[in-house]
């Protein structure tokens, strides 16, 4: 398998995480691979992974949305692997988009018995009573690939200025002039200012040059696909389809801007950016729909968030934890934070994520014609 550089970051990051880890032997124990039953149950009641809550060390899990299809897939599964190679157990719960519930959510994981606390923020300032909450407890938390800022909390999350900065880089390559849409994902989530923080590394200058016009920017409510698309038909009606390049910020809004430029015979004339690596992303990328999928191996995240909440049931602190650097958070605050490295995908490395069992060749090529992409024959 060729992994490039994930490979040795992986490594290096689960053993520095390993050795601040409580447990058995088995705590180096390398990530899953993806894949596998879902085992959380939604609506707000936890689940219990094997061990149960009886384990000397229980992380408990506040997805946001769980109905998104990264989580179940990857993410949770390389949690779950982490903590129990570390002789610890899990419970999670789902807030389905619900930044109130997650708060009851959070109280609920508590209540069965976490030790440690990872929550993946359905609205970062709006969960932060909760957290507050949570640490006045004794319950260490880690905030879970977007910023919830305090300073005793662990961010752990892909570096995702660079995740922006990749996005406009590839599109700016493939169009350095013209009208450019900006489809930036949940108000509420730090995340996407981090991305456009990113882009304009790359398109500022050309923006004050007037070599890019911006002609349509939003953000989209809970990164919603259908939202995304009905954001982006009214861009093209807005500027009679003059429309050169799209800037989104994840894979899941990118669908939605395809089927916008596809009713219009504009797909795969238009380049459009996304991220996280999604399936069926990965598809566009080799039908030439969507120019660029910035991969974030959601195995490699869920272990090291697993391996980090290990460490905390044995040290609170999370500046003690191996692998951690400061990081000052757009309000000013410094937060101990793990950043891990995204790599870009485009038609020329394809084999990438399917050589590393992200996916597979007959998902990437599936309606490919024949000879349009390497990797597809």
């Amino acid at each position: 398998m060729r992994f490039g550089r994930f490979a040795v970051l992986a490594a290096g990051v689960s053993m520095a995480l390993a050795l601040a880890a409580c447990g058995d032997d088995s705590g180096s124990a390398s990530a899953t691979t993806g894949g596998g039953a879902a085992t959380s149950a939604g609506g707000g009641a936890a689940t219990t992974g094997a061990g149960g809550a009886a384990g000397k060390c229980v992380v408990g899990v506040s997805w946001n949305n769980y109905q998104e299809e990264r989580w179940a897939k990857f993410d949770e599964p390389a949690i779950k692997a982490a903590v129990e190679a570390g002789g610890g157990s899990y419970i999670s719960n789902d807030a389905k988009s619900s930044a109130e519930t997650q708060a009851s959510n959070v109280e609920n994981l508590i209540s069965q018995g976490a030790n440690v606390l990872i929550i993946l923020a359905q609205d970062g300032t709006a969960i932060k009573p909760s957290v507050q909450s949570a640490i006045d407890q004794g319950v260490p938390v880690i905030a879970y690939d977007r910023l919830i800022e305090d300073d005793k909390a662990l961010y752990i999350t892909f570096d995702n200025v660079e995740v922006g900065r990749l996005q406009a880089e590839a599109i700016f390559g493939a169009v350095p002039k013209g009208n450019y849409v900006i489809i930036k994902g949940n108000k509420a989530d730090a995340n996407a200012d981090f991305l456009r923080s990113g882009m304009d590394k790359i398109i500022a200058d050309p923006v004050a040059a007037g070599d890019i016009k911006i002609v349509g920017e939003t953000y989209t409510d809970n990164w919603d696909p259908a939202k995304a698309q009905t954001e982006m038909e009214q861009f093209l009606t807005a500027n009679n389809n003059d429309v050169q390049a799209v800037l989104s910020e994840n894979d899941g809004m990118a669908g939605g801007v395809v089927s916008a430029l596809e009713a219009q015979s504009l797909a795969g004339k238009v380049p459009v950016s996304g991220q996280d690596g999604d399936q069926a992303a990965l598809n566009r990328v080799a039908l030439g729909t969507q120019t660029v999928d910035v991969w974030k191996d959601a195995r490699l995240l869920g272990k090291t968030a697993g391996d980090a909440a290990v460490a905390l049931c044995a040290n609170k602190d999370a500046s003690a934890v191996q692998g951690t650097a400061p990081f000052k958070t757009p309000g000013g605050v410094e937060v101990s934070s793990v950043l891990l490295k995204p790599q870009p995908i485009t038609k020329d490395n394809l084999n990438l994520v399917i050589d590393a069992g992200w996916t597979t060749k007959e998902n990437v090529c599936k309606d490919v014609p024949a000879g349009s992409v390497s990797v597809c024959g």
